[in-house]
């Protein structure tokens, strides 16, 4: 008798054991009884021992069965194990995606990539939702798209998996009709003359770093407007309230209409917050999961660059 069926073998033991009977273990393992009966006495045979005592009324275990009972047992129980993890990945895997995306990066850069997504994985049905990403609208999503590397949930608890797709690179700018009667500066110092709009502070200032080459310059700023919403940000720029620290992808559209203008665009700024994927750990290996992922890390990078 081959090995390979040895742990089915001593799982039908185990079945037979605590249900009493040959006919009881074959109705739970949905086989006849005659497999049941075969099962059990090509195991006696591969091990050289007799398992247990049979008679017409009664089973009783021999001493080597009692010893390897515990055993088998832990075998039926892996198995079982086995069966039902296998049921809830199969239903976790079925039906459409249930993804979130933070509304800024969505609609500016997830959409674009929804249908090329949908022509390379027909197979792959997405359910996406553009709105605010937070502890509370998460549980109900299977893929998350937000910005920043918090994880919903208790940080570290390892229920969530993190996946960075990209950095977006920062920009200075403002509208015409702002630099019209505030023209731009020569140099970072001049910024603190300036209407200054920026992301979340620190306090009530925000440390603005700037690069040029070899020359760095830091600049302490107390923002006019100071706000986490990218989206509200760039309104306000594009408003002409002030200068604003922006996402470049959220601007390109109105420098390409001359309805923004860079503001020391000679200088380098720290990106933006990554945009990152992050999933239950329990989807780790989900295909539909996977999918989606390599393709967003695959073609997020070059929409970020332009």
């Amino acid at each position: 008798m081959s090995l390979i069926w040895s742990p089915s073998h001593m799982a039908v033991f185990a079945k037979v054991i605590d249900l009493n009977g040959f006919s009881a273990a074959a109705r739970a393992l949905g086989v006849p009884k005659a497999a049941v009966s075969r099962a059990i006495a090509e195991l006696e045979a591969e091990l050289g021992l007799r398992l247990m005592q049979r008679t017409t009324r009664r089973l009783s275990l021999t001493p080597a069965g009692e010893q390897l009972l515990p055993h088998c047992r832990a075998i039926l129980a892996a198995a079982d194990t086995v069966r039902e993890r296998a049921a809830e990945l199969a239903k976790s895997h079925a039906g459409a995606l249930r993804v979130l995306a933070d509304s800024t990066y969505g609609r500016v850069l997830l959409a674009p990539l929804v249908p090329r997504f949908l022509e390379r994985f027909p197979d792959i049905p997405l359910e996406v939702d553009l709105g605010e990403v937070g502890p509370a609208s998460v549980a109900q999503y299977e893929l998350i798209l937000q910005s920043g590397e918090s994880l919903p949930g208790e940080a570290g608890s390892g229920e969530w998996v993190r996946r960075v797709l990209g950095a977006p690179p920062s920009i200075l700018c403002a509208s015409p009709a702002y630099l019209g009667k505030h023209p731009a500066p020569p140099t970072p110092q001049g910024l603190l003359a300036m209407d200054v709009l920026t992301p979340e502070t620190v306090g009530a200032s925000f440390v603005l770093r700037l690069a040029q080459g070899l020359r760095r310059e830091e600049l302490t700023l107390r923002p006019k407007l100071a706000v986490n919403d990218p989206a509200l940000l760039h309104s306000a720029v594009a408003a002409g309230l002030g200068v604003g620290l922006l996402p470049e992808f959220l601007c390109r559209q109105g420098l390409a209409t001359s309805k923004l203008k860079r503001v020391l665009g000679e200088w380098q700024l720290p990106p933006q917050p990554p945009l990152c994927a992050v999933y239950p750990a329990r989807l780790a290996e989900d295909a539909r999961v996977k999918s989606l992922v390599d393709f967003l890390a695959a073609h997020i990078v070059p929409a970020l660059a332009g």
